[in-house]
């Protein structure tokens, strides 16, 4: 299978891979043909790429980073608490009903834990697949896949620390609920009124969690310092450094990645590698240089299917992922020296030192 824009598909082309929803559900097939009008289809839904069914890299597979029962568990029961958060805010309940669902999401989190650990290669979420309806919750439960694996990587929190974080990052944004959903879905630049409104959520959520009292209290903090950056830029307080809980500054390096290589109703997504460098861009500054460094190695920086070109001018498609090096993966080399190989053959980046990617295809994604 092959990774490529809508924009470019002719005739003839079948979908290699499930387009499903927020929720996990499948709204188009793997075989079916992209005829014109479920092009227009998928691009109303903000689906930039997809993957195609390709002879030449037909041996490329795609490995979910959840099993698909655990997603669909973690999306439908944060729909039902957020649902059910937003009803006793309308009704004006003092308390609300997340302590009811503490034990499953618990479980839900331990889940993600070990299937992050059972898993060698890096995490590739694939999140340009996924409609961007619902958004809250697809963001949410990527942000907690990407949290818990830094977390993972750094190797410096029991485990019981480990589970309160994949919770804190399951809930940081639920200070959202309080904000106009024409706000949070405008396709227009916001004001700066609404702006600050949107900051908003992040007292909001530490509002609403620090009253469970059967919740850690750091996950109160998880949604109260995920926009706060070491240099004393970020909000609601504008803390710096040592200020900032472990938990703030990791769901914050998530957080900022996922929201940047996803599609959203504003501006459609970067490519992984583009996201790292924007976290790169604020190394030292606003995120931790050690974070980020473990960050990159847990992540995909060049997604399966993704065609790239090397520095001795070679054209291949990313056919594998390397363990603890993403940015170095296996190459199915489909031409060189100009011309297109009748046979195709492989390169693994990691052995061969002197390869570096210079270009990669980039021009999908915007056209």
């Amino acid at each position: 299978m092959r990774l490529v824009a809508l924009s470019s598909i002719q005739e003839n082309v079948y979908l290699a891979e499930n387009v499903l929803n927020s929720r996990g559900q499948v709204l188009l097939r793997s075989g079916v043909e992209l005829t014109s009008s479920i092009l227009k289809r998928l691009h109303s839904l903000g689906i930039t790429y997809v993957y195609i069914e390709d002879a030449r890299t037909d041996d490329i597979y795609i490995r979910p980073v959840l099993a698909e029962e655990t997603r669909r568990e973690a999306l439908t029961m944060m729909s039902e608490a957020f649902h059910q958060v937003k009803k006793e805010l309308a009704e004006g309940s003092p308390r609300f009903g997340l302590h009811k669902m503490e034990k499953r999401f618990a479980v839900v989190v331990r889940d993600i834990i070990s299937q992050i650990k059972e898993r060698k290669e890096a995490i590739d979420l694939l999140t340009h697949l996924y409609a961007h309806d619902d958004y809250i919750f697809i963001h949410s439960l990527n942000v907690t896949i990407y949290t818990l694996a830094l977390s993972l990587k750094l190797k410096n929190l029991t485990a019981k620390q480990t589970e309160e974080l994949g919770l804190g990052a399951m809930l940081h944004d639920v200070g959202k609920l309080l904000i106009p959903a024409a706000i949070l879905k405008k396709p227009s630049r916001l004001t700066g009124e609404e702006f600050e409104l949107i900051k908003k959520h992040t007292e909001f959520g530490f509002d609403l969690l620090r009253k469970e009292h059967s919740l850690p209290v750091t996950v109160a903090h998880c949604a109260f310092q995920h926009h706060e950056r070491l240099n004393g830029s970020g909000y609601p307080r504008g803390i710096s450094g040592d200020e900032i809980h472990i938990f703030g500054k990791m769901i914050g390096i998530a957080d900022v990645y996922d929201a940047v290589t996803s599609n959203r109703i504003y501006r459609k997504a970067m490519l992984p590698h583009e996201g790292m460098e924007i976290l790169y861009a604020g190394s030292g500054t606003e995120f931790e240089t050690a974070y980020i460094e473990m960050f990159r190695k847990a992540i995909v920086m060049y997604p399966k299917g993704l065609t790239v070109w090397l520095n001795d001018g070679r054209k291949g498609v990313v056919s594998e992922q390397n363990e603890h090096m993403s940015d170095r993966p296996v190459l199915l080399i489909l031409e060189e020296e100009g011309h297109v190989l009748d046979v195709p053959y492989k390169v693994n980046m990691a052995k061969e030192t002197t390869l570096m990617i210079t270009e990669t295809d980039t021009t999908l994604f915007y056209t």
